[in-house]
């Protein structure tokens, strides 16, 4: 009997820590496509320029970044519908016009900087020139995003992010002044200069992003549909299902924030202490991880190659997600079949601004912008394009009339504002100083 016991405790305790894994979902996904090339870009070149100065960004982000990524899934979740649809049904033409606009525009620019900066740092293995590696890159995006199931090619793509690893593993490996950093992480830094403000403005872009609001709501409605939730425009929802939701997103979340602050915290001390102030190309941003493989033979190739890999792996997952989202909101808000797991043929609107976005993204390539300023660039676009879209998103899900009982408590409402209002005065702050 003792035997029997013990066996069926330990399958119990199994059976709990798989349905805890369960939960895990577009919350995580949402939570690693937001380290994408843009974000690698600009919190090294903030670490490189500023040291430890804008170490407490990340976690004084976490909460705010939570809040409104919680927000955005919860009127997936409650709604059974994207951002853009909601809008569609409670808000004017013009309001919808001018928010699916500003997602297209932002997504745009963003997808051509991420293929910019992988095909420079393919360029640090392969000798190939670079518009044959984006054309390469953006062939293959294409193809996969059209014609595979994006759950599999996600799938496949998540175990390179893993190269995200190496940047954790670096700040345990390397020296740290920990009382220095520990202070630097707790106690904010500011100063009221256009190149502060103008990196502050695109680490919250990049971290708090226009396109991680509308992906994470579409991705909430997509798991809908395929558990079952949705049925002849049925919706059910439960409170067990928002705190599953709230679960995953948190999780998703400080794994995102935490490979933010191992991101700055590398470059402060490998770049920042060593003089180097500004990251002028890709050879420049894998400097920062030399410290890893110092020890190895070839250590400046063995770099090159781990943030290579990390870039192209993470700008393969990234960019269907930009072009994705645009996708879902221009498909939204035209009240088009929207969906990765439908057939070209049966989703040819859906499937149409995927391409298009993803062509003009390849075209911004050309037009004279070296690949890793254009991902800090695109970083700052975003965190003024943010501002008016978290407007938006604080109403909806604290409306009586869209939400019901599953609308933004006291605590919700506090973060948001919160954020809204510290992410437009750093862009207002950003515009005056121009």
């Amino acid at each position: 009997m003792e035997v029997i016991s013990e066996s069926y405790m330990d399958r119990k305790r199994l059976k709990k820590r798989w349905k805890w894994l369960s939960v895990l979902g577009p919350g995580l996904t949402t939570g690693a496509a937001d380290d994408d090339p843009s974000g690698i870009a600009t919190y090294a070149q903030t670490g490189a320029q500023f040291g430890y100065g804008q170490l407490w960004t990340a976690l004084y982000m976490l909460p705010f970044m939570t809040a409104v990524q919680e927000s955005c899934a919860r009127i997936g979740l409650v709604t059974g519908k994207g951002i853009a649809a909601v809008v569609r049904q409670h808000y004017s033409r013009p309001v919808l016009y001018f928010v699916v606009g500003l997602v297209v525009v932002a997504n745009t620019i963003n997808i051509g900087a991420d293929i910019g900066a992988m095909a420079a740092a393919a360029q640090l293995l392969i000798p190939l020139p670079f518009v044959v590696l984006t054309f390469t890159f953006t062939g293959t995006i294409l193809l996969l995003e059209i014609y595979t199931s994006y759950h599999v090619y996600s799938r496949i793509l998540k175990w390179l992010a893993l190269t995200l690893l190496a940047y954790p593993v670096t700040v345990f490996i390397i020296d740290q002044p920990w009382q220095t950093v520990l202070w630097a992480t707790v106690i904010p830094h500011f100063e009221f200069n256009f190149s502060f403000l103008f990196i502050i403005t695109g680490v919250f872009g990049t971290t708090i992003t226009p396109y991680m609001f509308f992906w994470e709501a579409s991705q909430e409605v997509e798991e809908a549909h395929e558990n079952g939730r949705i049925r002849n425009e049925k919706h059910k929802i439960s409170w067990n299902l928002i705190h599953a939701m709230r679960k995953d997103n948190t999780i998703g979340m400080i794994i995102s924030e935490f490979t933010t602050w191992c991101i700055l915290l590398v470059a402060a001390t490998v770049l920042h202490n060593s003089g180097v102030r500004d990251i002028k190309n890709a050879a420049d941003a894998a400097r920062a991880l030399e410290p890893l493989v110092d020890s190895f033979p070839n250590a400046g190739y063995l770099s090159k190659l781990i943030f290579s890999v990390g870039i192209i792996g993470l700008g393969l997952l990234a960019v269907p997600v930009l072009s994705g989202s645009a996708a879902y909101a221009v498909s939204e808000a035209f009240n088009w079949k929207a969906s990765l797991n439908l057939k070209l043929n049966k989703a040819p609107g859906f499937y149409g601004i995927i391409i298009i976005s993803t062509l003009i993204g390849l075209t911004m390539n050309f037009i004279g912008i070296d690949p890793v300023k254009a991902l800090i660039y695109t970083a700052v676009i975003n965190g003024i394009a943010a501002v008016p879209l978290l407007f938006l998103i604080i109403k909806i899900a604290a409306s009586d009339t869209i939400m019901g009982e599953y609308k933004s408590g006291w605590l919700s409402k506090i973060l948001l504002w919160m954020t809204f209002i510290i992410m437009g005065a750093a862009a207002l702050g950003l515009i005056i100083l121009i």
